[in-house]
C-alpha cells in the first residue's frame, strides 16, 4: 500500500476535540491542549495474539512507512506518518489494532499542524470541521449489570488476599467492569471533551471505540529520552480543603497502599533500569490529585543505554504490577480464575507511536468501551494481604464514577 503523507504547518488554535468534522471514526490523545486528533482510516494494522504482538504492531507499521511517500515541512514528533494504537490486556486476545487515521492535527508547544494521508485512486478525506460540532441531549445511560455480580467479586477479593497471606504472590489487580445502555449512541467525541474538561490533567484518548482519561503514562520516548509515571494506592476527594487534606495525608501513610505502589513502582524500575544508561525516579511516592480520586504517583525519567522503540519498551513494561501484580504469571493466573470478565482492552496501552520509535503510551484506565448504544465501564484494584474486600468494592465505585459522571452529563447537556 503506497501511501502519500503530507505535514504542514496550521493556523489554527481551536481545541483539538473542535476540529473533527464526525465523532465515527475519531482517534485522539490529548492533554492541556496538545496532542494529537485524526479521522478516516489510511490503514488499519491487526497484529494478532501473543506476547509478541508488539512487535508484530511494530513491523507492521515498519513496511507500511517503507512504501509510504513522506513530504514532512514541520518534523517535530507527532508529525509525518502516526499510528494510533489500543491493545489487549491479555496476550491471548486478539482485539490489538494500530490505525494510521487519513487527517491528523498535533499541538506541540504552540505549534500546530495538520497530516493528511491519501491512497491512491481514493477520495480526500475531510478537512477539519468548520465549527464545533453540535452536541444535543442525549437518552440517559442505564445500569445493565456487571459480569462479576458484587457478591461473587468480594468473595474473589477475600480469595485473593488469602492466597497472597499464604505467600502464593505478592499482590493481585482485579477489575470489575459495569455495563450500561442507552436508547441512542454515544458519541465519543463528546465524552472525550467532558472528559477533558473534568480531568485537565490526565490523557484524553478515543481509539478503535476505547474513550477515556487515563492518570497513567506507561511510557514516553523522544529519542532516547524516556518517561514513565506509576500510580497506585488510591484514595477519595473531600469538597473540605481540610478534609481533603487528611485524606491525602492518610494515603501517604498507609503501609498497605505503600506496599501496593511499591511493588507496582519496582516492576517498572526492573524493566527501565537495565534499558537505560542513566535513570531518575521519586525518592517517595507523592501525591496525584484528580477531580475524584487520589493516587500515590512516581515518576521515571532516563536516557536509554540502546536505542528501543515504545512499542519495544510497553511490550516489556505490560503488564506493570500496577495493573496485573506480581509476581507478574501468578497475578496473571489469579486474574484469569477470579476475576470473572474479559478486560478487552481495558488496563493495557494506549496511545500513538511513529516509524521512528518515538510515541506516548498510557494506560487504559477510567475508560468505556463503546458500541453503539452499548458501553462496558470499568475500575480495578490492587489487593494485597491487608486488604479487606468491602474497602476495595468502594474503591472500584470511586473509580467507576469517573465515566458515569460524563455519560450522565452529556444526557443532561
Amino acid at each position: 500500500m503506497n501511501l502519500h503523507v503530507t505535514t504542514v504547518p496550521l493556523d489554527d488554535d481551536r481545541p483539538l476535540l473542535e476540529l473533527t468534522p464526525q465523532p465515527a471514526g475519531t482517534v485522539a490523545w490529548v492533554r492541556r491542549g496538545e496532542g494529537l486528533v485524526g479521522w478516516g482510516v489510511a490503514a488499519r494494522l491487526e497484529p494478532g495474539a501473543g506476547t509478541s504482538r508488539f512487535v508484530h504492531a511494530e513491523a507492521q507499521l515498519a513496511a507500511l512507512a517503507a512504501d509510504a511517500q513522506i513530504h514532512d515541512e514541520v518534523e517535530v514528533p507527532g508529525t509525518g506518518l502516526v499510528a494510533f494504537g489500543s491493545f489487549s490486556f491479555d496476550a491471548d486476545a486478539t482485539s490489538s489494532v494500530l490505525v494510521v487515521p487519513r487527517v491528523v492535527v498535533g499541538r506541540a508547544d504552540g505549534r500546530t499542524w495538520l497530516t493528511r494521508v491519501s491512497r491512491p485512486g481514493a477520495a480526500p478525506a475531510p478537512g477539519p470541521a468548520t465549527c464545533p460540532p453540535a452536541s444535543p441531549p442525549r437518552d440517559r445511560p442505564r445500569f445493565a449489570g456487571s459480569s462479576n455480580p458484587d457478591l461473587r467479586w468480594l468473595e474473589a477479593v477475600a480469595d485473593v488476599a488469602a492466597r497472597i497471606r499464604r505467600g502464593e504472590l505478592e499482590k493481585a489487580v482485579l477489575a470489575r467492569d459495569h455495563a450500561v445502555w442507552s436508547h441512542e449512541p454515544f458519541d465519543p467525541v463528546d465524552l472525550a471533551r467532558r472528559l477533558t474538561a473534568r480531568f485537565p490533567r490526565c490523557h484524553t484518548f478515543i481509539a478503535d471505540g476505547l474513550v477515556g482519561a487515563t492518570p497513567e503514562m506507561l511510557l514516553q520516548r523522544r529519542g532516547d529520552r524516556i518517561s514513565s509515571r506509576v500510580l497506585a494506592g488510591t484514595t477519595g476527594r473531600h469538597d473540605d480543603e481540610v478534609e481533603d487534606a487528611a485524606l491525602g495525608a492518610a494515603l501517604l501513610d498507609s503501609a498497605k497502599d505503600r506496599l501496593e505502589h511499591e511493588l507496582a513502582a519496582r516492576s517498572v524500575d526492573e524493566v527501565l533500569r537495565p534499558r537505560t544508561s542513566v535513570l531518575h525516579t521519586d525518592p517517595e511516592p507523592r501525591l496525584l490529585r484528580l477531580d475524584n480520586v487520589q493516587h500515590l504517583a512516581t515518576t521515571f525519567s532516563g536516557t536509554l543505554a540502546a536505542p528501543a522503540s515504545s512499542l519495544e519498551l510497553i511490550g516489556a513494561l505490560h503488564p506493570t504490577a500496577a495493573v496485573g501484580g506480581t509476581p507478574r504469571e501468578a497475578a496473571l493466573a489469579v486474574i484469569r480464575s477470579c476475576e470473572g470478565m474479559d478486560r478487552g482492552r481495558y488496563a493495557a496501552p494506549v496511545g500513538w507511536t511513529d516509524p521512528s520509535g518515538d510515541g506516548d503510551w498510557g494506560i487504559a484506565l477510567r475508560c468505556a468501551e463503546l458500541s453503539g448504544a452499548r458501553a462496558r465501564l470499568f475500575a480495578g484494584v490492587g489487593i494485597v494481604g491487608a486488604s479487606l474486600p468491602e474497602d476495595e468494592l468502594e474503591e472500584t465505585r470511586l473509580k467507576l464514577r469517573a465515566m458515569q459522571a460524563v455519560l450522565e452529563e452529556q444526557a443532561t447537556a
